[in-house]
């Protein structure tokens, strides 16, 4: 049974930087990809960040462009996301999820198997 447990979020002031963990388990992974998403109160969940555990490559949504970094430690199951020069616009739950599929730049819910239950991250201004 596939697990997904975030963690690393908080609270931190614009600006700042902060770095979310997603610890996978379950099943082998080399061949899925892995999202994050994000929920802001009263707004759909929306894609973040992406990143093929095979070969690394990367997908981003433009508003974290340049200040988000996803990575992954394929020993360990983990997957990271950076985020650096945070604004209050960040402020959302953050979610990560599994899919079998890579999708480009169009990333939508519907297209991962797998969720975390999230980890807040609250900006402050």
């Amino acid at each position: 049974q596939v697990q997904l447990v975030e963690s690393g979020g908080g609270l931190v002031q614009a600006g700042g930087s902060l770095r979310l963990s997603c610890a996978a388990s379950g099943r082998a992974f080399s061949s899925y990809n892995m999202a994050w998403f994000r929920q802001a109160p009263g707004k759909e969940r929306e894609f973040v960040a992406a990143i093929n555990w095979g070969d690394g490559r990367t997908s981003y949504t433009d508003s974290v462009k340049g200040r988000f970094t996803i990575s992954a430690d394929n020993a360990k199951n983990m997957v990271y996301l950076q985020m650096n020069s945070l604004e209050p616009e960040d402020t959302a739950v953050y979610f990560c999820g599994v899919t079998r599929f890579w999708r480009g730049s169009r990333w939508s819910v519907y297209d991962m198997n797998y969720w975390g239950k999230g980890t807040l991250l609250t900006v402050s201004s």
